[in-house]
C-alpha cells in the first residue's frame, strides 16, 4: 500500500478496501487485537453504548484486519470488535489487507487520530513506537501522518513528565499546555503544587506559562534549597485554603519543625465568628 496521504482521510481508504477487497465475516474468536494498539484506555459509558447499539443494529462499518499466524489482527477497530463481543455476536464483518508492522501502526494511530479516541500520551506512545521499533525519524512521522514536526516533537516532550502530572493529564485535569509548562519545573512538591494550583485557580495555559516561571526563579540547584523552596510553596497552598475556609487572612512563622499559625480577626464579633468556626471542626 502506498505509504503517500495516511493521515489525509481513513474513510477514502477503507472504501478502497471495500471495493477493491469486499467485505469477509470472520469468526470474532479467529480475531485478535493489536498490541501495538496506541490506545491503551476504553472508555467503559461509551462501549457499553456502541455494544447496545450493535446488538440492535449489528455492525454498520467493517472492521480492518491483517492476516496474522494465529488469525487476524485488528488494524483499525477494536472497540468495535470489543463491543461486537459484548454483544454476543459470532461473527464481525471485516476487510483484509496485507499490511506489513510498520503499516499497522501507522494506520491504527492515524484511525484513532481522527476520531479523537487517543489521550495525549497515548498519541506521544504512538509516535515514540514508530520511532523505536520502525526507526522513523520525527519529520518522516509528520509527513506519514499529516502533522507538523513541532507538534510530533511536543506530543514526545510529554512522555518526559512525571507520573502525577501524567495522571492529572489522562483525567483532562489540565491540558498538554499545561503539562509541556511544567516540564520547566522540577519533579516532586514543586511540580505538584504548580499543577494543583492550575486546577484550583482554572489558569490557562498563558498564565500557566507565567507562573512557572516565577516559580522557576526560585534557586534549586542544591537539594537543600529545593527542599526549603517546596515547603514555602506548600504553606502558601495552606494558607491559601485556610483564608479561604476562615475568611480571614492566616500566616505562617517558624521552620519546617516547629511554628505558629496566625488567624487574623478584626473586633469582638469577628473574633466570635472565628471561634465558632473552629469549635465546629472539633
Amino acid at each position: 500500500m502506498a505509504k503517500k496521504g495516511l493521515g489525509k482521510g481513513l474513510d477514502a481508504l477503507f472504501a478502497e478496501d471495500i471495493q477493491k477487497d469486499g467485505i469477509t465475516e470472520l469468526k470474532i474468536t479467529d480475531v485478535m487485537p493489536n498490541k501495538n494498539q496506541p490506545r491503551e484506555r476504553f472508555d467503559e459509558e461509551a462501549l457499553s453504548a456502541l455494544t447496545e447499539s450493535i446488538k440492535e443494529y449489528g455492525v454498520i462499518q467493517p472492521i480492518v484486519v491483517t492476516k496474522s499466524d494465529k488469525g487476524y489482527k485488528i488494524v483499525a477497530g477494536e472497540r468495535r470488535w470489543r463491543a461486537a463481543k459484548a454483544a454476543g455476536l459470532k461473527t464481525i464483518p471485516s476487510v483484509i489487507r496485507e499490511y506489513d508492522a510498520r503499516t499497522v501502526t501507522e494506520v491504527a494511530l492515524v484511525e484513532n487520530l481522527q476520531r479523537e479516541d487517543l489521550n495525549p500520551l497515548e498519541i506521544a506512545e504512538g509516535y515514540r513506537s514508530l520511532m523505536d521499533e520502525y526507526g522513523l525519524t520525527q519529520e518522516e512521522i509528520s509527513g506519514r501522518l499529516g502533522k507538523s514536526r513541532s507538534a510530533v516533537a511536543n506530543s514526545l516532550r510529554l512522555l518526559n513528565l512525571d507520573g502525577y502530572t501524567k495522571t492529572r493529564l489522562i483525567a483532562c485535569e489540565i491540558t498538554e499546555g499545561h503539562a509541556r509548562a511544567a516540564l520547566s519545573l522540577p519533579t516532586g512538591p514543586v511540580r505538584e503544587f504548580f499543577i494543583n494550583r492550575i486546577v484550583d485557580q482554572g489558569l490557562n495555559v498563558r498564565q500557566a506559562e507565567l507562573f512557572a516561571k516565577e516559580l522557576s526563579k526560585t534557586p534549586t540547584h542544591k537539594k537543600e534549597d529545593s527542599s526549603v523552596s517546596a515547603y514555602k510553596i506548600e504553606l502558601d497552598r495552606i494558607c491559601s485554603r485556610l483564608e479561604q475556609k476562615f475568611g480571614t487572612k492566616v500566616s505562617f512563622s517558624g521552620t519546617q519543625k516547629k511554628g505558629k499559625i496566625v488567624f487574623e480577626y478584626y473586633g469582638n464579633d469577628d473574633l466570635e465568628r472565628l471561634l465558632n468556626l473552629l469549635e465546629r471542626r472539633k
